[in-house]
């Protein structure tokens, strides 16, 4: 059964402007779904029109096969954790995640269970007495999330909650929330513009920009199968390398052209695909790992470049490197010695490679 629904979802301010346009998108009951995107592609609004905080322009929601648009949000039974902890500074932790039962006016004993198996699940329960200035950044999400999970709703909304954590703690509570999901298994939108986010915790990613989906799909999908440059730039940590490059024909074989260079990287399948778009201005793709130092497969081809930077990070190195077409960055083993301004060769593993549309930056891959 369908946890979430969105039909033809369109929003537009009193201003005029336009900034969800047509959304369709069905996400399945115990799904969880990573809304991500640049700033200002309408993850936000699309969260909180499921959540009825802001008005639905046009277009359907349906929660569980219940329209809402007109819904009140206490009606909708969802439950939403905000960037912003928003707990109560004069209630202890238990009275905070106490507060929504007591306003639904839920007996004591089901109040006193439910916050003390939510303050278990999240590791918290020794925590109760203590008032929010006692608790630690990480301390203080995990009760914003316990607020919703002792409501026990269909739907779980999570807008950006890691954003004032550091580093260490993001990635501490990536797991707990992980861990929660698969253990309650409520439906799930997660709207963040953290990449590494959405690969971590996603079931399925939905890519925005300019309030319209450029592609649905698993991590997996999403990352070695983009349907476009968006896409491709926006996950991986580093990105998708990009050079500037046009398809050419060496002795009837396709190859991609790097820049205005005579550097050649002989394309190894798909031939009468490739051969058909010769003399096209392309941008060549090509993941940070799939730059090596040596040869490991049959299809790596040489490519000559310098050294601009070196990056040691102890498991690996990050080397940025020029070369014909534009920069792009590997990811090195660690032990590998470059220094700045080195002439250098690195290989790249065509079975792996990306190409797009100068223009329009659509993928081109063969059907």
């Amino acid at each position: 059964m369908s946890g979430v629904n969105f039909e033809k979802v369109v929003k537009i301010y009193d201003n005029g402007i336009k900034v969800v346009h047509g959304i369709d998108l069905e996400i399945q009951r115990g799904e969880f779904v990573v809304f991500v995107g640049p700033s200002g592609c309408g993850k936000s609004t699309l969260m909180r029109m499921v959540a009825g905080l802001e008005a639905i322009s046009g277009g359907t929601i349906s929660i569980e096969g219940r329209v809402v648009n007109d819904l009140p949000p206490r009606e909708r039974d969802i439950a939403m954790v905000f960037q912003d902890y928003a707990l109560y500074p004069h209630k202890n932790v238990f009275d905070n995640l106490a507060f929504g039962l007591k306003l639904r006016k839920f007996a004591a004993a089901d109040i006193d269970k439910r916050v003390k198996e939510a303050a278990t699940i999240l590791k918290i329960d020794r925590l109760l007495d203590r008032k929010p200035r006692a608790l630690s950044g990480g301390q203080r999400q995990r009760v914003a999330m316990g607020r919703a999970i002792v409501r026990q709703p269909k739907l779980f909304l999570f807008d950006e909650p890691l954003s004032n954590l550091d580093a260490l703690l993001r990635s501490e509570m990536r797991t707990e929330i992980k861990r929660l999901h698969q253990r309650i298994g409520a439906t799930t939108i997660y709207v963040t513009h953290d990449q590494v986010e959405a690969m971590t915790l996603a079931e399925r990613i939905v890519v925005l920009s300019g309030g319209h989906i450029m592609q649905v799909g698993t991590p997996d999908e999403i990352y070695n199968q983009p349907v476009s440059k968006f896409v491709a730039g926006f996950t991986g940590s580093p990105p998708m390398n990009f050079l500037s490059a046009t398809i050419t024909l060496d002795e009837g074989r396709a190859c991609v052209a790097l820049g205005n260079s005579a550097q050649r990287l002989p394309i190894p399948a798909q031939q009468d695909y490739y051969g058909a778009l010769a003399n096209r201005a392309v941008t060549f793709g090509i993941r940070p790992e799939d730059i090596g130092v040596e040869r490991t497969g049959e299809n790596d081809v040489r490519l000559d470049a310098r050294v601009v930077v070196v990056e040691p990070l102890g498991a690996e190195t990050l080397v940025t490197l020029a070369c014909e077409g534009g920069e792009l960055i590997g990811r090195l083993p660690p032990n590998v010695l470059f220094r700045p301004d080195q002439q250098t060769g690195v290989w790249v593993n065509m079975d792996k490679f990306h190409l797009f549309d100068a223009a329009s930056g659509s993928v081109l891959r063969p059907a």
